[in-house]
This record gives C-alpha cells, structure tokens and sequence, in this order.
C-alpha cells in the first residue's frame, strides 16, 4: 500500500472514529431521560402524616418499597371512603424527571368494623427506567398541565451502603387521644419495656394531657420514643369506639388500624420484631428475663413463624395488694395508675372471644387488624400462657367476679429493684416528684 493510499485510510478512520464518539456521547439512552426540573416534585413534598388525595374523598399516609408481592414495587398506605373508590394511576418523581404513569391496585383491608372509611393499601409498579423517589396517586392516566401534586416520599429504599443494622424491638402504639393523662402508669410501662430489652416505642399522637405531653417531649428527645403526629380530626369525625353500629363516626378508633400498618411498614427494615398493643398493655415473658430470649427460643422451635399471638389478661385497677407494699407516698401526686399495686389477675372466660395482641416479624406481614393479621407470609402460633402473657391493668372486664376468684400474678415485682428507681428518675427529671 502507498504511502498517500495510507495516508487517506488513516484520516478517513480518524473522522470514523471521532463521528462514531460523538454520536455515543449525544445518544439519549435510559439513564438520562427527558429532563424535568426536579423542583417540581421537591418543592411540594408531603411533610404532614394524613395527605388529602387531590380530586378524591380519600387520604394517603406514607409510601414505601414492597417488593414481596410479585409485580409490584411499592405500597402506599391510605384512609380510602369505602362508597368512592375510583380507578387511579401511579406517578413517580424520578432522579431528575417525572415519569409516565402506571395502573394502581387498590386494596382494601378486610377489616373495618362498618365504618365509612378503610385502611387501604395501593400498589404501584416503578416504570423500568425510573429511579423513583417520590410518588403520588392520579386519577386519570395522565398529569394535568400546570398542576402541581403533592408527593410522598418513598421509605425503606436500599442503599447503596448496605443494609442498616436492624434493632430488636419495636413496640407500636396505635393511638392516644382526647385528655388522656395517665402519666405514672405510662412512665412505668416504657421503663418495664426498657427492662425488657425495647429498643424504640412509637406512638401516634392525635392529642393528649399536659403532663402526659411533657413526658412524651422528654422521651423523644431521649431517642427512645418516636412520636408521630396524627391530627386525623382535622379531616374527618374519628370514632371513639370500635363498632360503628354503637360508636358512629367516620373511622374505627382514631384510623386505629391504618396507624398499625403503618407501624409495621415504618419498622420493617429497622427492626427484628414489632409489638402490637395499647400503652396500657405489657408483654411480658414469664420464663425469660427479657424479650430477646423469649424471642430467640420460640424462633428456634417455630422457625417458619412470623405471627406470635399473646394473650391478653386485664388486672382489674379497683382491686389493690393489700399489705402497700408499693404504695409510694412519692407517687401520690404523680397523676394515673401505680401498677405495682395491681396484682390480681382475671381469667379470660373461655367460653366468648378473647382477644391477643401480637408479635410479628414485620417483613412477614402485609395487612394486620388489632387483634389478629389480615395478609401474612409464613404461620402464625399461639404463646402458650405459662410462657408470655399480657398484664394489662385496667377497668374490670368480668365485674361479677369475687376477689377469691381472681389469681395473684405479681410478676411485675421481679423488676422491681430495677424499675422503681428508673421510674422515680423519669418523673424527678420533669420535676412530678
């Protein structure tokens, strides 16, 4: 070959070459897709817990990624008005643009006690070329121009660092409303829960007493309790009661249910095990000196369980121990119920339905009513009474029964050297003693 014919070849690739580049470095591809300015979903983030659906009677709380269910990406957790429920359509915030929509499938719980609304869950699957980060609900396929939509930011997404180390325990408390001001009995209750190896108690506050509000400031500066605002009235009548056909109202017990799912999903990938039950109500292992090895030997010999139902058992609070043991005169001003004093335990009568509250493993449940779980992977079983139980001091629910009849459980001693100190610095600190 020629030294000019070269010459020409070598230029002539040289173009090819650099023409070929260009054309690469141009080239739209998936990762960097028409641009949006991102503004347009960060500026009109829901910062609230309750989210009015625009165009709709319903209400969304949270969203998070859900992949268990085959064909789907992420659960939105709502309030939805069970006579309304319409075709919508899920619109996400991308890195950077909004995507196309995609269908929504809407789920509504199984439980809602003849109430107008119900907890509902709606499932989304992320377009392919979308890394999502925000989410919302339409109601027709696509945007409207101009329209500025208020998005959910989409929880519990994997990192790339990794996942985080997950706690042990969690405890859910579902609801606390109107002047709700048992502070000594509550103080007791967390500080038994800290002895029992909890690690994080949340709780949904729609509102409470003045004491009871100093107190739950100073635990959640503390860390160890996390409170979420609920402020369900400000949208809709909830009821006081649990059956609409004798309570009326707009939804069981303050959205009750919906704040329990919503625990659920918000724990799922920072904690082992969640607690289901009331802030009068304590787990309490009867073989084990704490939570984590009650838990670590039933998984052992249920390995293939993600439900544990504990019985629930009410020590009736006008019933006290005699000798005034605990009887603190420190405590006297301290508004709510020294349950120390309250050793006499009734037995459930069997032959009508006697509620559990439960324990799960979060990633193994997708839908969970009060007492017992809608949608769960793996099986449930029920602790054995000798092993776990419910101490739950409270009004009688068997008012007929004689003292003779009830059994002493003081269970609640064991920790008392322990407990009433921790208890007495909780209450010195916010000056109650």
């Amino acid at each position: 070959m020629s030294k000019q014919i070269r010459k020409k070849f070598l230029i002539l690739l040289f173009i090819t070459i650099c023409v070929i580049t260009l054309f690469v470095w141009n080239r739209p591809t998936s990762f960097n897709p028409r641009p949006v300015v991102p503004e347009v979903c960060l500026r009109s983030v829901s910062k609230e817990s309750i989210t009015p659906l625009k165009n709709t009677k319903h209400f969304l709380v949270s969203a998070y990624m859900d992949q268990r269910v085959q064909g789907f990406d992420i659960r939105l957790i709502g309030m939805f008005r069970r006579d309304s429920v319409q075709e919508l359509h899920c619109f996400f915030c991308c890195a950077g643009y909004t995507s196309e929509t995609t269908p929504a499938k809407i789920l509504q719980h199984s439980d809602n006690f003849g109430f107008p609304f119900v907890t509902t869950d709606v499932m989304c699957q992320i377009p392919k070329t979308c890394n999502a980060t925000h989410v919302t609900l339409l109601t027709q396929t696509r945007p409207e121009n101009r329209t500025e939509y208020v998005w959910l930011p989409i929880r519990n997404k994997k990192t790339n660092g990794g996942e985080e180390k997950r706690m042990d325990f969690t405890v859910c408390v579902s609801s606390l409303f109107g002047g709700y001001n048992n502070v000594l009995q509550f103080a007791q209750t967390l500080e038994m829960y800290r002895l029992l190896g909890v690690n994080r108690v949340v709780i949904y506050n729609t509102s409470c007493g003045p004491d009871l509000d100093r107190l739950l400031q100073s635990y959640s500066q503390e860390g160890f309790v996390e409170v979420v605002s609920w402020p369900i009235d400000k949208y809709m009548n909830p009821s006081r009661g649990w059956l609409f056909s004798e309570h009326g109202g707009d939804i069981h017990y303050f959205g009750q249910l919906t704040t329990l799912n919503e625990c659920i999903y918000r724990s799922m990938e920072r904690s082992r095990y969640v607690l289901l039950n009331d802030i009068d109500e304590i787990i309490m292992p009867y073989q084990h000196d704490n939570l984590k090895s009650l838990m670590d030997e039933l998984q052992k010999q249920h390995p293939n369980v993600g439900v544990f139902l504990i019985e629930n058992h009410i020590f009736p609070k006008h019933h006290f121990e005699p000798s005034g043991r605990f009887h603190l005169p420190k405590w006297s001003r301290v508004p709510g119920i020294n349950i120390l004093e309250h050793v006499y335990r009734e037995d459930p009568d069997r032959q009508i339905y006697h509620p559990h509250k439960m324990i799960v493993q979060p990633r193994m449940v997708e839908q969970t009513s009060v007492h017992e779980v809608l949608q769960f992977f793996g099986q449930q079983y029920k602790v054995p009474l000798d092993v776990c139980r419910i101490i739950h001091v409270r009004v009688a629910l068997r008012h007929l029964l004689k003292l003779e009849e009830l059994n002493v459980d003081n269970r609640l001693w064991d920790f008392e050297e322990k407990l009433i100190p921790n208890v007495d610095k909780v209450l010195e600190n916010l000056g109650f003693l």
